[in-house]
């Protein structure tokens, strides 16, 4: 179920999916619009694997590398993983790790932080929502932890098996115990205005368009 879920989910879009959130009356499922794609034309969708992280600069970088590899062996096929890093200075992820969890059947990377390598990133086709570049790296720095553990990016609050979507747009976030209902009337509302959109190019009057089908 969740993998069709997810298929269904992948042929929507962030925007109409917040404006039936938002007529849900849900509140407080964008992530801050800091956060972009690597690639103007990545797209993304399924359920969150969420962890966060923490600086510590005494951590050894064998901790470093068990901790970050953790997450990589752990992160489930199929999913999105979110990070909520607590930290703005170094980049959590990189070339290698993308490799690793595209090969794994990971469908992208959502982080309230960094990302380094994005040349090659970009390259192989792994789709990355992030704030910043830079080269740094976290070993001996930074300690990835709380696999699987509730987390929050700009006051959404973010869990295990909730849904995402991100493309171009940004990054919306379903809860899931509401994700079958909002993707449902998605998918309604975007039929809407397929109906709307063919209307309007045969002719038709923007404002009769909008009286017709109650939406635009």
């Amino acid at each position: 179920m969740t993998g069709l879920l997810s298929e269904r989910l992948a042929r929507c879009y962030t925007a109409a999916v917040h404006d039936v959130m938002r007529a849900m009356g849900l509140r407080d499922f964008v992530l801050p619009h800091e956060i972009v794609p690597l690639r103007p034309d990545s797209k993304a969708a399924g359920p969150a694997f969420t962890f966060r992280g923490r600086v510590d600069p005494g951590i050894a970088p064998h901790d470093t590398y068990m901790g970050w590899t953790a997450f990589l062996s752990q992160a489930p096929a199929g999913c999105i993983a979110v990070c909520q890093p607590n930290n703005r200075t170094v980049a959590h992820m990189g070339e290698l790790s993308a490799e690793t969890l595209k090969r794994r059947g990971v469908q992208g990377y959502v982080v309230d932080g960094g990302c380094r390598d994005v040349t090659f990133i970009r390259q192989i086709g792994f789709p990355v929502w992030c704030r910043y570049a830079t080269p740094a790296d976290i070993v001996g720095y930074w300690l990835p932890e709380g696999l699987s553990s509730p987390i929050e990016i700009g006051g959404v609050a973010i869990r295990t098996g909730d849904h995402v979507l991100a493309d171009g747009d940004g990054v919306v976030i379903l809860p899931q115990e509401r994700a079958s209902d909002i993707v449902a009337e998605t998918e309604r509302v975007m039929a809407t205005e397929n109906q709307v959109r063919k209307a309007i190019l045969d002719g038709m009057d923007p404002q009769q368009a909008y009286l017709r089908y109650r939406k635009f």
